[in-house]
């Protein structure tokens, strides 16, 4: 059966400064344990803490520009664009000058499974 989610569960999350995701589909917001769909807005100089996910992560910028740091290299996305990122795969992001984009993990982000550096 179809189902409206009304609205995202919203929380700060590590980084500095700290950046604000409203996750509406994911372990919080729907108890759903295959996939995430979450909103993250990113303050300018924002930046986290690099990690080697269980998870394939997409981000689809919607504003600003996003850089996602990997052992090969950096890439940026600007608005309309995507970046993809795949399990096992050491990555950190992080924004200089700010930006709103789309996360969708499979299966879904936990802290557990993303697996931050020390």
């Amino acid at each position: 059966m179809a189902e409206l989610i009304d609205a995202p569960v919203v929380f700060e999350t590590t980084g500095d400064p700290p950046k604000r995701i409203e996750e509406f589909v994911g372990r919080i917001a729907t108890a759903t344990s295959a996939v995430s769909i979450a909103r993250m807005t990113s303050p300018p100089g924002w930046g986290e803490v690099g990690q080697t996910p269980e998870f394939d992560e997409i981000l689809l910028v919607l504003e600003g520009c996003l850089c996602l740091e990997t052992r090969r290299g950096t890439l940026e996305a600007r608005a309309g664009q995507a970046l993809r990122a795949f399990a096992g795969e050491w990555m950190r992001c992080s924004t200089r000058e700010g930006a709103v984009y789309v996360a969708i993990c499979l299966p879904a982000f936990s802290p557990t499974t993303a697996r931050r550096d020390a």
